[in-house]
């Protein structure tokens, strides 16, 4: 696969020019339309640089001007680097500093969050909703001949330092995931696919990359929409749809997700999340039609890398012990091993991933430290201390712990949600699959907190309220006393973080607050010693 993320788009520009590339605010574009703006803004860029930039940072929005942009710095054989004009300024410039950005494109007025700042870009440029072609066109531009190891964006995640981890995605890990999801999901001219995700987080490249991929169309929401997903799908006729689970579980309590008005959905995929049957069954009834996926990934390894399909009769669901859907296998492009502390395979351990689709290592090589480790078939023959070069043979440490069910991964949770109880292990994801089975509860999130030296649970939820000794008594017929949490809090909603997953650290903050409690604790971990974070 030697395309580049650019030329997914650029191959079928040019096989199917009128076609709709996008709808965004009450417009369509083609794609020759699209690429006319994209070269516009190609032609500015170099104009204000002087040259093609190498990165370039993006204040990204879900509008025209914004998808333009993101395509010009491709074009260019640059490297986008989204930026979420929602986050603190002080994160986007430090953001901006580690990826040593040659530009930074924003619309107004977000400008101002990077402009004239000693120690952010040097160059802010504006993004003009009405750019035409007529303008920018008599600039040259460089030819388009990226190499597979050239990157093509780069995402920042979250440390446990505090500072932000720099993951730069290359053209030859990208082609693969879009061949196969393209493949996969049937995508092709005439489908209408779904843009839930911020342009910071990286599902958000399957919504635009698979869609312009297979000459599909982009159906960008306005901000409401996400809210009544049912109205947004039936109204906008959509074939795909791909959120995190949290979309449907919150419209879902706000009492809109109707049954009885979606007809066109083919496809519905959940990532990032824990994906309940329960969920699934509620989403089956809104669109009868559709299949339902469950795919995973980290953002290292390009998006996501397995995957399972519900089966379509609802009889035939697997059972899981956690009352979610399974992840599936690894794709067949990939490989994957389960690996647990004493270095060997296992039934249930850290999920470990390898193949075309594995990142080369972070911006800073510092925090590739304890991420990757090497595999002889039968145990670990090192565990990569960050200082050695890294080669297609290392695997990369998911820090997730799976068990295999029935011939199939399920996600447990994350290897630092694990805490010690009166001695004991506990995981916090087995806690909440055991909240989850009450009947009057639809989501939760159990966290752990400190009060007087002493490691206690909180379990969050949403649902119908139940008196906390009353949900205390049902519990320990459900988990050992040690496991049970002390605690309860009952929310209208739970809190989501900018991509739209329950924001975890914003209930630990909650639960701190109502009680003299202190976030903290000894963590122990099942699986080989916990991935650096």
């Amino acid at each position: 696969m030697g395309k580049s993320l650019y030329q997914w788009f650029a191959d079928t520009a040019e096989r199917h020019p009128e076609l709709p590339a996008l709808e965004i605010d009450a417009q369509q574009l083609s794609y020759r339309q699209l690429e006319q703006r994209v070269l516009a803004v190609a032609g500015r860029l170099v104009r204000a640089h002087g040259a093609a930039p190498r990165r370039v940072g993006l204040l990204a929005t879900r509008s025209l001007p914004t998808y333009a942009a993101y395509l010009a710095v491709l074009r260019l054989g640059a490297a986008v680097v989204p930026l979420d004009p929602q986050a603190p300024r002080q994160r986007n410039l430090d953001i901006a500093a580690m990826a040593r950005l040659d530009l930074v494109l924003a619309q107004e007025p977000d400008v101002e969050q990077l402009a004239d700042e000693p120690d952010g870009p040097r160059l802010v440029l504006p993004l003009s909703a009405e750019i035409r072609s007529a303008d920018e066109a008599a600039v040259p531009l460089p030819s388009h001949a990226p190499s597979p190891d050239d990157v093509a964006y780069i995402l920042f995640t979250s440390g446990s330092t505090g500072r932000p981890k720099g993951v730069p995605i290359r053209n030859r890990n990208i082609s693969p995931y879009l061949a196969h999801c393209i493949e996969r999901y049937e995508v092709r001219p005439g489908c209408r696919m779904s843009q839930t995700f911020g342009l910071t987080f990286d599902p958000s490249v399957y919504d635009m990359f698979v869609t312009w991929g297979a000459g599909a169309t982009l159906v960008a929401p306005d901000r409401h929409e996400l809210l009544t997903p049912v109205d947004y799908i039936a109204g906008r006729r959509l074939t795909h749809w791909f959120s995190v689970p949290s979309v449907a579980s919150v419209a879902r309590q706000l009492g809109n997700l109707p049954t009885g008005q979606v007809t066109t959905l083919r496809h519905s995929l959940f990532a990032a999340e824990p994906l309940t049957l329960e969920l699934s069954d509620a989403w089956s009834q809104v669109a009868p039609g559709t299949t339902i996926d469950n795919v995973y990934g980290p953002t290292e390894m390009t998006v996501t890398v397995t995957g399972y399909r519900l089966p379509a009769n609802r009889a035939d669901w697997p059972e899981t012990t956690n009352g979610t859907v399974p992840i599936g296998r690894a794709y067949q492009h990939l490989e994957a091993v389960v690996l647990g502390e004493d270095g060997f395979q296992v039934a249930e351990g850290e999920l470990c991933v390898r193949g075309s689709q594995r990142f080369a290592g972070y911006l800073d090589a510092r925090d590739d430290a304890g991420r990757f480790l090497r595999f002889d078939g039968s145990r670990v023959v090192e565990d990569a201390d960050g200082t050695g070069e890294l080669t297609e043979e290392h695997w990369y440490r998911t820090g997730d712990r799976v068990r295999w069910e029935s011939g199939e991964l399920v996600h447990c949770g994350r290897l630092d949600h694990q805490v010690k109880i009166l001695g004991h292990r506990v995981e916090l994801g087995e806690v909440e699959a055991a909240v989850r089975r009450h009947p009057d509860v639809d989501q939760t999130v159990v966290v752990a907190v400190s009060a007087r030296g002493e490691i206690q649970l909180a379990a969050v939820y949403t649902g119908r309220p139940v008196p906390s000794r009353e949900f205390g008594h049902w519990l320990r017929t459900q988990l050992p006393l040690h496991m049970v949490p002390r605690r309860f809090e009952h929310l209208p909603m739970l809190p989501l973080n900018p991509n739209g997953k329950v924001d975890r650290n914003q209930l630990v903050d909650l639960v701190s607050r109502s009680v003299p409690y202190a976030v903290g604790g000894e963590c122990g971990h099942r699986g080989i010693r916990p991935a650096a974070r």
